[in-house]
Order: C-alpha cells, then sequence, then structure tokens
C-alpha cells in the first residue's frame, strides 16, 4: 500500500505537539500603559528593552520549515520579534541571547486581558512554527488576549542546539536503539558519544543554560518586557514542567494559567520513562480494542487485543533481523517502526495511519510507519531536519542529574517490558540517553511546590500516552493547597483541551477568559 502524497502532507505537519515591552510600537491599550507592578527579576536594561515586532518570515529550518503563517480570521497578521536574554541568569549582565518570539493580537483591545503565553512542549518544539498551527483552536481566547508564543533557548529560532547533519541523522534514527548483543551496544554506545559530542561542538558554551530553570526565568522577563503584571500562561506536555517550575520561582508573578497533558513533577528520569511505557502501552491496548470492535473493518488480523498486538510485535521482530523498504532509498526499522507507533498514539485522529501502515508493513511497504516516525524526529520531506529532537536531548541532559550506562538500563530491562511489551526494551534503553552527555544534570524531579500562586487549572486525559494522567494528580498535589485545580478528561490522546471535548474547553475558557475557576476534580466525558 504506497503512501499517498495527501497522507505524507498530514504526518509530516503532525509533529509531536507533545510537539509555539509594553510594544514598541505603543499600541496595546490601556490595559499594558502602566509599568507592571508585580516582583521584577532581571536587570533594567533587559527589563525596558522594547520589541520590534515586524511581519514573520518563514519558519527557519531548526524550526521545521514552511511558509509564513497566514493571517487569522478577520485579516489579522502574525507579528515576531526577538527578546534579548542573558545566556547565564547567574551572571545577568554578561552574555546575551536572543529568544524568537511570535504573536497574534487580541480581536477586542477595549476587553483585552493580557498576553497568553502558549509552550507547547517537547521540550524543544517551535512556538514560532507550533501557535500559527493550533490557532483556530484558540480563536475564542483571542477575543480577550495577544496570543504570543516563543522558541526557548536552544530551540528554533533562539540559538539552537543542532547535533548533527541530516544525513547523518538519518544514519543515527535508523539505528538499532535496542541492541541484542554487545556488538550492537557497541555501536549504539560509539553513535551517542559522537552525538553528544557533535551538540558540545556545536552550542558550546551556551549548552550548560538550556535547562528549564533558565527558561522559567526568561519566561518572567518576557512577562515583564511584553508589559503584563502577571504571566497567564497555557503549557502544554513538557510546557506543565516549564509552568511548575516558573509557579515555583515566582508564585507572586502569576496569573490564569493552565496545565494540559501534564508531565509528573514527582518523576525521575527512570519512574518517568517506566510511566509512559505504561502509557503507550495503555493507548495501544486502546487502539487495539477499537480494532477488535469494528471486526472486520479493521485491516489487522487477530479478534482480540492480544492477537492484534502480537501481531505488531512478530512485526517489530522481523523487522529487527531485517528492514523493509520505507520511502526512496529508506528503510523502515526497527526502531523507526517503534517510534512511527507511538508518534500515532498521541491523537485518535493518527489511529486509522496506524492501522494501514501496519497492515502495509505486514504486506512489506514500510513507507507510512516511516513518514510516522519522521515526524516524531522533525524530518521534513526535503530531507532536513528540525532540531526539535536535539534540544529535547540538550534540555533533559541539563535538567536531571541521573547519567544511567547501557549496562545500567539493560539491568532495567524486565520492568520495562513487564509495563510493555511493545514499547519496553525501546523505553527501557532510552534511560542511557544522558549518559555521555558532556554537561551535568541539575535535580532528580522540579520543584513546583507554588504556595501564594494564584490557582492553576491542571487538566488530565485518562488515555493519554506520553503524559500519563496519573501526573496530573501529582502535579495538583506538588503545587500545593489552594493552588492546583484537577479537571479530568475521560478521553484519548495527548492533551485534552485540543481533544475534541466540549466540557473540558467551556472550563478553560470560562477560567481563562472569565476567571471562573472549577470545581477541583471536576470530571468531563466528552
Amino acid at each position: 500500500m504506497p503512501i499517498s502524497a495527501a497522507q505524507r502532507a498530514a504526518l509530516l505537519t503532525a509533529t509531536t505537539v507533545l510537539l509555539a515591552a509594553g510594544c514598541s510600537d505603543g499600541g496595546d491599550g490601556a490595559a499594558n500603559a502602566a509599568r507592571p507592578s508585580a516582583a521584577a527579576s532581571g536587570p533594567s536594561a533587559l527589563t525596558a528593552q522594547k520589541l520590534s515586532w515586524a511581519p514573520c518570515p518563514p519558519p527557519s529550518a531548526a524550526e521545521g520549515g514552511g511558509t509564513s503563517p497566514s493571517p487569522l480570521p478577520g485579516g489579522t497578521a502574525w507579528e515576531c520579534s526577538f527578546l534579548q536574554a542573558p545566556l547565564d541568569w547567574s551572571a545577568p549582565d554578561g552574555d546575551r541571547i536572543e529568544l524568537a518570539l511570535i504573536r497574534a493580537r487580541a480581536r477586542d483591545a477595549s476587553r483585552r486581558i493580557g498576553s497568553l503565553v502558549f509552550n507547547f512542549g517537547g521540550p524543544g518544539g517551535s512556538g514560532i512554527k507550533g501557535l500559527p498551527g493550533f490557532a483556530n483552536d484558540y480563536e475564542a481566547l483571542r477575543g480577550r488576549y495577544d496570543l504570543v508564543s516563543f522558541d526557548p533557548r536552544g530551540v528554533g529560532r533562539s540559538d539552537p542546539v543542532e547535533c548533527a547533519s541530516d544525513k547523518e541523522l538519518d544514519a543515527y534514527y535508523a539505528l538499532d536503539f535496542t541492541p541484542d548483543d554487545t556488538a550492537e551496544e557497541r555501536t549504539l554506545s560509539d553513535a551517542q558519544k559522537r552525538y553528544a559530542k557533535g551538540c558540545e561542538r556545536d552550542a558550546g558554551a551556551a549548552l550548560p543554560h538550556v535547562g528549564t530553570e533558565n527558561a522559567a526565568r526568561d519566561l518572567d522577563l518576557m512577562r515583564q518586557v511584553l508589559g503584563d503584571e502577571k504571566l497567564h500562561y497555557f503549557g502544554i506536555s513538557y510546557g506543565t514542567e516549564l509552568g511548575g517550575v516558573y509557579a515555583h520561582m515566582f508564585p507572586e508573578n502569576v496569573g490564569r494559567a493552565v496545565f494540559d497533558a501534564v508531565v509528573d513533577p514527582e518523576a525521575g528520569v527512570e519512574d518517568g520513562a517506566l510511566g509512559q511505557a505504561k502509557g503507550f502501552q495503555l493507548a495501544l491496548d486502546n487502539f487495539a480494542q477499537d480494532c477488535v470492535d469494528r471486526g472486520d473493518e479493521c485491516a489487522l488480523p487477530g479478534d482480540s487485543v492480544a492477537e492484534i498486538e502480537k501481531g505488531i510485535t512478530d512485526l517489530l521482530a522481523a523487522l529487527d533481523k531485517k528492514p523493509i523498504p520505507g520511502i526512496g532509498d529508506r528503510k523502515l526499522t526497527q526502531t523507526q517502526a517503534t517510534n512511527g507507533i507511538a508518534q500515532a498514539l498521541y491523537s485518535k485522529e493518527f489511529w486509522p495511519y496506524l492501522e494501514q501502515g501496519l497492515d502495509a508493513a505486514d504486506g512489506g511497504d514500510g513507507g507510512l510507519l516511516l513518514s510516522l516516525s519522521d515526524s516524531m524526529n522533525g524530518r521534513g520531506e526535503n530531507g532536513s531536519y528540525s532540531n526539535i529532537q536535539a534540544a529535547n536531548a540538550a534540555i533533559n541532559c541539563v535538567d536531571f542529574k541521573e547519567r544511567y550506562t547501557l549496562g545500567q538500563a539493560k539491568e532495567r530491562l524486565g520492568q520495562f517490558r513487564e509495563a510493555s511489551p511493545v514499547f519496553g526494551d525501546f523505553m527501557g534503553w532510552a534511560l542511557a540517553s544522558c549518559s555521555n552527555w558532556p554537561v551535568p544534570g541539575g535535580w532528580e524531579h522540579p520543584d513546583v511546590s507554588a504556595p501564594g500562586s494564584a490557582p492553576i487549572l491542571v487538566v488530565g486525559n485518562t488515555g493519554d500516552p506520553a503524559t500519563p494522567y496519573e501526573g496530573a494528580r501529582a502535579m495538583v498535589k506538588a503545587l500545593g493547597k489552594g493552588v492546583g485545580v484537577e479537571l479530568t478528561y475521560e478521553g484519548e490522546g495527548h492533551g485534552a483541551y485540543n481533544g475534541g471535548s466540549t466540557c473540558v474547553k467551556k472550563a478553560v475558557d470560562d477560567y481563562l477568559l472569565a476567571g471562573k475557576v472549577p470545581a477541583s476534580g471536576t470530571v468531563c466525558k466528552k
């Protein structure tokens, strides 16, 4: 079953959401006329800077490429600018970096609340590329907010970390990341060392400073330069971790904030990876059950979840021995197939692609699963890569202090295989991803306790594969009494606000637009 041009176009734009001054022109309205009264951070030369907004250029290669964002309904154009920030916040008067920003102005300037800043996750996702891509979902919020996003430090247009050439990345992502013997372990270890050295060579002195705490300080600088007394914030996936760290560091500056697809702040590297293995397995179980329920309409063989998933594990085992044709001269390997399956589980809308891709691969055509894997890795149709995975590695490895060797990862494979027959090996071996990183990590897990913060609406999806539902409850508890407000969505996919639930969307919009905090423990079923 050859992959169609339409399918490929859809998949290549589906990066994980996983995967974006009072203003210099003085036109932001009365709400921003006064300087903020909340606690300020950063040298006055930075907090007083004026942003020069201009029409947005096309996304850079590191952001994923493409064309300049189209105007919004009513003709509102996207504007882009750069924010000057310290390279090292412990030496705020030292070297500077530029952080890329994007915004769309509020429709009703007379009722404007302020800026609503988005982080779409990763870490490593470009807000410059992401916000226009999802903007239609936030059009109601644009009624009273300027929609704003950014490329965090190390990401996209903000001094991006890049670790290898496109050709080298093609070879790297085709490697066997679940080695079966010492020779394959050595091959993987050598490749990871080369990758880490490439990141160090490219980023140099910036590499130690791309972590989440510095990004949180950037957010507070952004708040001040945008002219907002409080930071109104919408964090998705890793964006919830960034938001939690911000709330811990600047609780008095938190405005109306929403965390969707919530990272467990109490989980370290191992617990987090194990939770993801369970989460993706749950999502795969749900996908397989849907296939069973549709009977003969489903293209996959098997009359039960167990039979369908055995077909998947058999396929992966066969690919481990012999890759199959994929796209052009690129073959589908076991690693890329596993990656592609995981990518399709981020959204129920992708389940048909997963079904088609598995069926095609069983017949010897790996094109669709390889396109899904390309989407996860940020590979464009022209063969160029965004820096989403390089930034992901750089931020995670400077954040978390645990350093697992391949041997230590191997010792833990049993519990990962028990958690997921399909993803367990993949997630278990991934524990060693930072083993050769040239920069030490900072924490075992982030501190997000935020006494004194305004309420933060924490939205958990019971079927979320990448940020399992338990993370939302852990975040509510860690934020502290009176801060975290739990909202549950009984659904599928990564995140809830854009998942089609009118109940979730109404609760979030009512909070952000009118300040109405729902009762903690509210459950949305559709």
